[in-house]
């Protein structure tokens, strides 16, 4: 089994929190990861509702079903029967034991009413995202730790194995890997996207008729790493503004695309910023637009817009675990001057990432990320551009040029 690293981070929640939820997409290894920790130190219970029987137990009587299960329990699928969620609280009310309840969900119904009011305060929510490039190197990667600390070591990145194609096109699906040829990397691709859209749409919000989200999840990976434009979207697959909301909503819940906010030093301003969408795997988003490594040599634009793809989702699974606590954002000014990717601290301390295709690259590469360092003074730590040169290349204080295969360096 491959060694999640999140896996710290999920022990700990389990010593200090009633209930902890693990979302993620479908077939990421939530199953598997749970599984794992179950020992004399979590010796719990493990009850699938992908289970028909379960399933129709929980449904015919959720409050006498959670009664009737010892403590602690891993509760699987739970998106299945949201009413549970009622009688948890009720059963984590009257017994505040720790870590009494596991949660995993393959839809993030986190956002309903119900549940935000039910379990405020008595919940801890971790993401699992598919396999990061570390997880596959059995490495537990700390690039956003040294980004803080400014920790780039000039000079050539160490060789390896890394394939930066193969990578982009590929993803972190694990069931991907045991399938070699492309085609039938492909028919995997295909299947589960039906799937999600056939089984968990439906789950979630009642949708019969499928066919637009499933446009609509093919045009979002032809516009991975782009400003979201939903009337732009909605003329394109020609239903309203309104539904177009409902529908993008529901890709994100499912985890198909997640959406990075703008950022700006006036908070008043990142709420109406566009924010940026991307497919939450590249190897999805690569499937989607017909993109193989053939295709990606001969059309740069399209290898640059995975790769972007591709690095913001590796650096959004290292905030999982990373020691340092950071958010994501994107920024943009009026001039045009933009950063792909910004993480803030909570403190406010921020640092930068550009993505660049490029195997060399020149000082107006850093155009973005000088622009916020002379903007925020002391408050910037660093700023990496991204590209798929060989070596740490220092271009002034604080900024420098960063080999992919640098995200997944322990």
């Amino acid at each position: 089994m491959i060694k999640r690293n999140i896996i710290d981070e999920l022990l700990d929640a389990l010593a200090d929190s009633p209930v902890v939820f693990l979302q993620g997409a479908r077939q990421v290894g939530k199953s598997t990861l749970v599984r794992s920790i179950v020992s004399d130190a979590f010796p719990a219970s493990y009850v699938s509702l992908d289970n028909a029987t379960s399933l129709a137990a929980a449904k015919s009587d959720p409050g006498g079903f959670i009664a009737g299960l010892s403590r602690p329990v891993i509760l699987d699928e739970v998106q299945r029967v949201p009413e549970l969620i009622l009688a948890i609280k009720e059963e984590v009310d009257k017994d505040r034991q720790k870590g009494a309840f596991l949660l995993t969900g393959s839809a993030s119904f986190l956002t309903l009413t119900l549940v935000n009011e039910s379990l405020a305060g008595r919940m801890e929510i971790l993401t699992l995202w598919p396999l990061s490039l570390g997880e596959l190197n059995d490495r537990k990667e700390c690039f956003v730790d040294r980004l803080f600390s400014n920790d780039f070591k000039v000079g050539k990145s160490p060789e390896d194995d890394f394939n930066l194609f193969e990578s982009l096109v590929r993803g972190g699906f694990p069931e991907v890997f045991v399938r070699k040829p492309s085609r039938r990397r492909s028919a995997w691709f295909e299947s589960y996207l039906t799937a999600i859209v056939d089984r968990d749409v439906r789950d979630i919000a009642g949708i019969q008729k499928t066919g637009s989200m499933l446009r609509l999840t093919r045009l979002l990976a032809a516009r991975t790493g782009t400003l979201l434009n939903q009337s732009e979207l909605s003329r394109s697959v020609q239903i309203p503004n309104a539904t177009m909301v409902r529908y993008l909503e529901l890709l994100r819940r499912v985890f198909l695309v997640h959406f990075i906010p703008a950022w700006s030093t006036n908070f008043g301003k990142r709420l109406s910023k566009s924010s940026k969408v991307f497919m939450v795997d590249s190897g999805m988003a690569a499937h989607l637009i017909g993109a193989d490594k053939a295709r990606l040599d001969r059309e740069p634009e399209t290898a640059g817009q995975l790769l972007e793809t591709f690095a913001v989702n590796e650096v959004v699974k290292q905030l999982g675990w990373s020691q340092t606590r950071a958010r994501p954002f994107h920024f943009r000014t009026h001039a045009g001057l933009e950063v792909d990717l910004i993480l803030e601290t909570f403190s406010g301390e921020v640092a930068g990432i550009e993505i660049k295709k490029a195997v060399d690259l020149r000082s107006r590469h850093f155009s973005g990320l000088r622009s916020l360092k002379q903007s925020l003074g002391p408050r910037f730590k660093s700023g990496v551009v991204i590209y798929a040169g060989s070596e740490i290349v220092p271009f002034e204080k604080d900024l420098f040029a960063v080999p992919v295969q640098e995200l997944y360096r322990s």
